[in-house]
């Protein structure tokens, strides 16, 4: 990629043929300025037609590698290619373009190095109790802010939140491969041990366009043990992985 713009946006996407067109469309009609990365996670589908078709610029995995290859792959690209700034959101419809733009915007300003879209943080008049997870997601979530708190030493409600804005010195940070199951948490994690400023924003988020959330039943309960995992592994992890 040769970038015409100082910002990119990626989204890491796996057999999204359906979800992708209004994504990419919603992304053109709200950031014109930015380019656009799908990192085609090994689809078996057209994610990566559709993409192209819509003006994207698709990196395509020879096989599913899963979110944290892509995740890593996306800040690579924007880190490698140059671009000063770059966002990161899911295929699967839920992030409103428009809060990204606001996310992006207070990284432009140097307000923080990261700015992270939280659906669980107040402020900006949004209340903290604008949705109503089901009682086990509700449970799951409890366990991982607690986790959270006890590992950064400071509130964090939405920890696998898909959806990020990052300056050029985070990239780099956040394109290293990830060796735990919970790469959003790592790359937390990272961030705090190399100084940089991460904010978390109250964004509004939108049901998924398809599948099930992450925090439903046996899911919400696997992703909160490898969370956790990662919270108290993270150094070993990450020596392993060097």
């Amino acid at each position: 990629m040769t970038p015409d713009t100082d910002t990119v946006v990626f989204i890491p996407a796996w057999n999204e043929e359906a979800n992708l067109p209004a994504v990419l469309a919603e992304l053109h009609s709200t950031l014109p300025d930015a380019d656009v990365l799908v990192i085609d996670d090994g689809s078996t589908d057209g994610t990566a037609d559709v993409a192209r078709a819509a003006g994207a610029t698709v990196v395509s995995f020879g096989e599913n590698r899963g979110l944290r290859a892509g995740i890593a792959a996306g800040y690579r690209e924007a880190a490698e290619c140059g671009y000063v700034f770059c966002g990161g959101v899911d295929a699967d419809g839920q992030h409103p373009a428009a809060e990204l733009a606001r996310l992006l915007d207070l990284v432009r300003s140097d307000t923080c190095d990261v700015a992270v879209g939280s659906g669980f943080a107040e402020g900006e008049g949004y209340d903290a109790d604008r949705y109503v997870p089901s009682p086990s997601r509700r449970f799951g979530i409890g366990l991982l802010q607690k986790a959270m708190h006890i590992r950064l030493g400071r509130p964090f409600h939405d920890p696998t939140s898909g959806m990020a804005a990052v300056n050029a010195k985070a990239m780099l940070v956040m394109a290293e491969p990830y060796v735990s199951g919970a790469p959003e948490v790592e790359a937390l994690l990272r961030l705090k041990s190399e100084g940089l400023r991460v904010e978390e924003v109250a964004v509004h988020m939108r049901e998924r366009a398809s599948g099930e959330s992450k925090l439903q039943g046996k899911k919400a309960l696997k992703l909160v043990v490898t969370v956790i995992g990662t919270l108290l592994f993270f150094r070993w992890l990450r020596r392993r992985g060097s």
